[in-house]
């Protein structure tokens, strides 16, 4: 059966909204270099032509503003970024602008901007380099946040976020740029719920998004052979934050596990989701939450140090072993590669 990679899905969907809206501009760094962003804008240049996309000047901020300003005038652009610590340099014009335009003008102004930004670790990239700052975005009223795990919710999320009327901030995980799923799951869905339960068990509820879903997947095996069953809730929206399938989930199985793997645990969407959960009156847990995230300093550059900063395989399924009571076999060779998404990938450009 023909397969589809997560940035052929972003490919697709940006060829087809390109075609369907000729206002419609892709510009940023890396658009049109030999990579193509990662294989995303593969072609967009020879098919829509270097008016309607092209590369920018590093120069962030400014062309964040510029971005503004045509979307204002009822142009739609998709703004892209290799790393999302580098779009820090363009918070004023996000944050101070486009978030605020539609509210400040009684909604007779809208921002129809898409901001592609790209986070992840790996290569040594250090403190400056592989930050995942979804909670900055998602505590900004006035944007929308979605951090897609799969090729058909990146194609489907991408399509909705450019024709939003207002600002989305679309964030990519670079190590799942090569993942692969069957193509006839690659469909437009006019209403797609933003939590979606794609494993269903007894034991526990496990609540993720991003690379944290597919790390989530990678255990499933291994807790099937130690008989322990799980419900696995993707999050593909950020902001606006659905918990209703997570209410539903944790009313049969009353244990929660919260993999937040790509954040810093303080103000993190792992324990924006306790707190909303906390204060719903119907839900009695067994035992206290997990959340698992990344430590709380910046990361480290040297191997030697991130081989105990990031979360590996059997850090998870010792605190799953502590939440079900009971004891899980575990296997050196569990361990997820904390440095290197996978053979092919050679590197973050």
């Amino acid at each position: 059966m023909t397969k589809i990679t997560y940035s052929q899905a972003i490919n697709k969907a940006l060829t087809e909204e390109m075609s369907r809206n000729k206002k419609l501009v892709c510009f940023g760094l890396g658009v049109n270099d030999s990579l193509n962003f990662f294989g995303t804008t593969k072609g967009l240049v020879k098919k829509f032509g270097s008016e309607r996309v092209f590369e920018t000047p590093t120069s962030e901020n400014a062309m964040t503003g510029i971005g503004v300003g045509m979307s204002l005038n009822n142009n739609p652009c998709v703004m892209m970024h290799q790393r999302l610590d580098f779009f820090l340099l363009a918070m004023d014009q996000l944050v101070n602008s486009a978030a605020k335009w539609h509210y400040m003008f009684g909604g007779k102004n809208s921002v129809p901007i898409t901001i592609r930004l790209v986070v992840g670790k790996g290569w040594g990239q250090g403190p400056t380099h592989s930050q995942s700052l979804q909670s900055w975005f998602a505590h900004i009223p006035g944007l929308k946040v979605v951090m897609p795990s799969f090729p058909s919710d990146a194609y489907n999320l991408l399509k909705k976020s450019i024709r939003d009327p207002n600002p989305v901030i679309f964030i990519e995980h670079r190590w799942l740029h090569n993942i692969e799923q069957e193509t006839k799951k690659i469909k437009y869905k006019n209403k797609q719920n933003l939590t979606e339960l794609i494993s269903k068990g007894k034991d526990f509820t496990a609540v993720s998004y991003s690379l944290s879903t597919i790390e989530m997947l990678s255990i499933k095996n291994v807790l099937k052979i130690n008989k322990i069953s799980f419900d696995l809730i993707d999050l593909k929206s950020i902001k606006p934050l659905d918990i209703s399938v997570i209410k539903n989930s944790l009313k049969r199985t009353k244990r929660l596990l919260v993999l937040d793997s790509i954040s810093h645990p303080f103000c993190s969407i792992g324990s924006e989701i306790l707190s909303q959960l906390y204060r719903e009156k119907n839900i009695k847990l067994i035992k206290p939450p997990l959340l698992k995230t990344l430590p709380d300093i910046p990361t480290p550059t040297s191997t030697f140090y991130t081989r105990d900063f990031y979360i590996k395989k059997n850090d998870i399924l010792n605190d799953i072993s502590k939440l079900v009571g009971k004891k899980i076999k575990l296997k050196n060779s569990d361990t997820i590669l904390h440095d290197v998404p996978d053979s092919n990938f050679k590197g973050p450009f």
